[in-house]
């Protein structure tokens, strides 16, 4: 009687949990993290889908690549308009069926598949108790003392750092390998990621960071520090977007689409500036966060296509490596 019962009991546990689909996510480490917005994301979204949301992290590009097909992804969330052409080539993803027109990116945005979910621009962060004059320019930037030490991230291992390179060759052109070997003696070291870079300028090491501009909402809505700034260039400041995607072969095409669609709501938008510290792709400035408005952002964006993107990428990080190796 007790091993027909105990039968019963595991038969309709199992049949309940059969019955709650799962959408397995592709998130950024960064995305998941008790700091980062995937948990809020996750309860919000569970609330309304019935179903099980699973983020799976890990370094997102490289992944799909190697899984192909095979990938267990029903959704990507992270690739950044810098990647998404090496990622459209993988034929894995599906259109997302989203309106365009209620995004609020700086730039226009018509694609069908690779949907922004929030955005930022890279900058030099600084602490105006050690650099008390931060560079007016990106030109200025050039002619610091060498006394001002900076630390950067690696273009072929970080977005970030990939951002930087396009940027400083959208502002220089042909000039960039020159202007990188001015730089150089500013730069204390290279890291492989943000969280390296950034740590080392929070612990006082360095006196500036590649970041972004909206690095300094942070340490003043969190940390009620208003000593750490965005140096802001009139030469303009490289736009990142960061995109949500769904894989095309995916088992849960409906869960997948309710995703998306979840995205571009209020709920998720809001949860975006003080959960991933960057600008909502989908929410008017003026229904921002208390106080985010008044962040200092740049006046002129410097943005390339995906496209232009890929096609530059190895010239700009020549002439960052070429540079710096010197």
């Amino acid at each position: 009687m007790r091993k027909a019962l105990l039968a019963t009991t595991l038969l309709m546990a199992s049949q309940a949990h059969a019955e709650t689909p799962v959408l397995t996510v592709y998130a950024g480490d960064y995305f998941t993290s008790q700091w980062g917005p995937g948990p809020i994301i996750e309860t919000g979204f569970e609330e309304i889908c019935a179903c099980d949301l699973q983020f799976a992290t890990g370094d997102l590009l490289p992944r799909l690549l190697l899984e192909g097909d095979r990938t267990k992804a029903d959704v990507v969330i992270g690739l950044t308009s810098d990647v998404t052409a090496k990622a459209r080539e993988t034929g894995l993803f599906a259109p997302h069926g989203q309106d365009n027109s209620a995004l609020t990116l700086p730039v226009p945005w018509q694609d069908d598949v690779f949907l922004p979910f929030n955005y930022g621009h890279a900058a030099f962060i600084y602490n105006e108790k050690t650099v008390p004059t931060p560079p007016a320019s990106f030109e200025a930037m050039l002619d610091m003392s060498d006394d001002v030490k900076i630390v950067i991230q690696d273009p072929r291992t970080s977005l970030s750092g990939l951002a930087l390179v396009l940027w400083v060759q959208a502002v220089f052109g042909d000039r960039a390998t020159d202007a990188w070997a001015a730089l150089a003696p500013n730069i204390l070291t290279v890291t492989k990621d943000w969280s390296a870079s950034y740590g080392m300028f929070t612990d006082g090491e360095v006196d500036m960071v590649l970041s972004y501009t909206t690095s300094p909402a942070y340490h003043m809505f969190a940390e009620d520090d208003f000593t750490k700034k965005a140096a802001i260039f009139p030469e303009g400041h490289y736009l990142m977007v960061e995109t949500v995607a769904k894989i095309a072969q995916t088992d849960q095409p409906e869960l997948a689409d309710a995703f998306l669609a979840y995205v571009m709501s209020e709920p998720f938008q809001h949860a975006i500036p003080a959960a991933n510290w960057s600008l909502p792709s989908a929410l008017e400035k003026d229904q921002w966060p208390d106080g985010w408005s008044q962040l200092p952002l740049p006046e002129k964006v410097v943005f390339y296509s995906e496209t232009d993107a890929t096609d530059i990428k190895a010239t700009a990080i020549e002439a960052w490596r070429s540079a710096l190796s010197q």
